[in-house]
């Protein structure tokens, strides 16, 4: 495993363990193409249907920023004592995460929980970017 990867896991667990120090928690990291990780968190809302994934503070900061994302991470655990599980981008947010590129690599949810990542271009083969001659 990359030390970015683990990097990437171990800022993404510390927003988790301080901003949820009991019951559930879940948080995102994104590595941008200078370096800099940065950390996100979905928001608390009173209307699901004004929710938004747990990535989408930190790409909103990379675009702030004007930097490209190169990896992202969304990890998530039941309660304090639980483990922390990887979670695949949702459709949406590999949509987002377009923006920058098929090279980018996004941490995946595997049956073992392994810290495994997979270029955007794996995870969307067949891409509808196909049809215009600009596939990821």
């Amino acid at each position: 495993m990359e030390n970015i990867e683990k990097d990437l896991y171990d800022a993404a667990a510390q927003l988790i363990e301080s901003r949820y120090p009991i019951g559930w928690g879940g948080a995102a990291a994104v590595r941008t193409e200078s370096g800099t990780i940065l950390t996100s968190v979905a928001p608390d809302v009173k209307n699901d249907a004004l929710s938004l994934c747990m990535e989408v503070g930190a790409y909103l900061e990379a675009h702030k920023l004007n930097e490209a994302i190169t990896h992202s991470l969304c990890i998530c655990r039941e309660d304090e004592k639980g483990e922390f599980l990887v979670l695949s981008p949702c459709g949406i947010c590999q949509e987002r995460l377009a923006h920058w590129g098929g090279d980018v690599k996004a941490a995946i949810t595997t049956e073992e929980n392994q810290l495994v990542f997979k270029t955007l271009r794996e995870l969307m083969p067949h891409h509808w970017s196909l049809v215009n001659g600009s596939a990821l």
